[in-house]
C-alpha cells in the first residue's frame, strides 16, 4: 500500500467471512480489499495558524470507519505557529505541502488538488468570464476519460471541522448512489449546536445579493423570496438539491473537476466554492445538501480576528457578481447591487477602525 494511503476498518466487530474457501476475520478481509491502486478519496485541508484545530480535525479523519481508501493532503499557507511541526511529528502519513506564501484558500486548495493528480484546464470560449450559458444543461456534458489513478472524489475540508466516525463513509455512499451529483455537503453545526447557515446556499444572483446586503434576508428569514441565499425557509434536516454547499466540507466528483477545472484563484478567500459549484451546475452537474451526515464546524478559526478576512467577504461578492452576472444585469440593478456591496464594505471598514484593538 502506498505511503499515506489509509483504509479505515468498516467494523470493529470480529466476524468471520469466507474468501476463496478460507475464513478470515471481517476486518482483515476489508484491509485486503483496500490494498489496490484505486484511491477513493483525496482530502485537502488548507491550514493557516490553526494548529490545535488541525490536530483535532486530523484525529477525527483518521478515526473514520468504512470500506474505502483515502489520502490526506495538508497544505500549510505559511503558518507562523507549530502546525507544520505538529503534522510531521504526529501525522507522518499525511502528505504535507508547505507553501512559502499565504496565497489564499483557492490557491492552497489547488496546490493540493494538483498534488493528487488534478490539472487545471483552460476555460473554453463558451465558458469565459461573464459568458456562461444562460441555461444550465439537464445532464453532465461528455468529459474526457478519467485517469484511473486520480481519486474518484476530492474533499475540501476545513481544519476547524470534526468528523463523526461514519461521516466520510456516509457522504461517499450518497455520492455513489447519486450519479448526477457533482458535489455534496453535509449538515454543518457550530460548537453550540446551531446550524451553520452557509452549508446550503443559493447562488447570489443580483436579486438574492440585494436581499442580503439590504438586510431583508435577516428580517424575513422564513420568506421563500428573501430567505433564498441560505435557504432559511427550508427544513434543515431534509436532503435537497441546492445551488452550492460550503468549502468547509465540499465533496466533489472527479469527473466534475475534470470538466470545469480547479478553483478560481481570483478569489482569495470566500466565494471560490460558490464559483466552483456554479461552473459545475452550468455543465449539468447537481449539488446536494445531505443532512443525514452532521459535521461540527468551529467556523472562521483562522480568519475571525483578521480585518482582511472580513473585507475579503465583500471583495469575493463583488468578484463573483462581476464574473457571472454583471454583463447580463440591467444597468439600474447593476448599480444598485454594486452600491449595496460598497456600502456594506464601507460600514465594515468603519467598524474595524472604531474597534478598540483595531480588529
Amino acid at each position: 500500500m502506498p505511503p499515506g494511503l489509509f483504509c479505515p476498518p468498516s467494523t470493529l466487530m470480529i466476524e468471520c467471512t469466507a474468501v476463496e474457501g478460507d475464513w478470515y476475520p471481517a476486518w482483515v478481509t476489508i484491509f485486503m480489499f483496500c490494498d489496490n491502486p484505486m484511491l477513493d478519496l483525496a482530502i485537502i485541508i488548507v491550514n493557516f495558524n490553526t494548529c490545535e484545530y488541525l490536530h483535532r480535525c486530523l484525529t477525527s479523519v483518521y478515526g473514520s470507519r468504512g470500506a474505502f481508501a483515502f489520502e490526506v493532503y495538508v497544505v500549510d499557507n505559511a503558518s507562523a505557529d507549530a502546525s507544520v511541526d505538529m503534522v510531521k511529528a504526529e501525522f507522518p502519513q499525511v502528505q504535507l505541502i508547505e507553501s512559502p506564501i499565504n496565497g489564499g484558500y483557492a490557491y492552497a486548495n489547488n496546490l493540493g488538488l494538483r498534488a493528487c493528480g488534478f490539472e487545471q484546464e483552460p476555460p473554453s470560449p463558451a465558458t469565459s468570464r461573464g459568458q456562461l450559458p444562460a441555461q444550465k444543461l439537464s445532464a453532465p456534458s461528455p468529459a474526457p476519460a478519467s485517469d484511473p489513478e486520480t481519486p474518484r472524489y476530492a474533499l475540501l475540508l476545513n481544519p476547524d471541522t470534526v468528523l463523526p466516525p461514519d461521516g466520510l463513509d456516509g457522504m461517499l455512499d450518497f455520492m455513489n448512489e447519486n450519479h448526477q451529483a457533482g458535489a455534496a455537503g453535509p449538515k454543518l453545526v457550530l460548537e453550540d449546536g446551531v446550524l451553520d447557515l452557509a452549508c446550503r446556499r443559493s447562488f447570489p444572483t443580483p436579486a438574492v445579493s440585494f436581499y442580503r446586503v439590504t438586510g431583508l434576508s435577516r428580517l424575513f428569514p422564513r420568506h421563500h423570496l428573501f430567505g433564498q441565499y441560505n435557504l432559511t425557509y427550508c427544513d434543515p434536516d431534509q436532503t435537497m438539491e441546492v445551488d452550492s454547499v460550503v468549502g468547509a466540507f465540499m465533496l466533489v466528483r472527479r469527473e466534475a473537476i475534470e470538466q470545469v477545472g480547479l478553483l478560481d484563484e481570483d478569489f482569495f478567500m470566500y466565494g471560490e466554492d460558490l464559483d466552483w459549484a456554479y461552473r459545475m451546475v452550468q455543465v449539468g452537474w447537481k449539488t446536494y445538501y445531505h443532512p443525514a451526515v452532521t459535521v461540527r464546524h468551529v467556523k472562521r478559526a483562522a480568519s475571525r480576528h483578521s480585518p482582511r478576512a472580513q473585507q475579503e467577504f465583500y471583495r469575493a461578492m463583488h468578484t463573483f457578481y462581476n464574473k457571472h452576472y454583471a454583463s447580463t444585469t440591467p444597468w439600474w440593478l447593476h448599480w444598485l447591487v454594486l452600491a449595496g456591496i460598497k456600502v456594506r464594505a464601507g460600514l465594515l471598514q468603519i467598524q474595524i477602525k472604531l474597534a478598540p484593538d483595531g480588529k
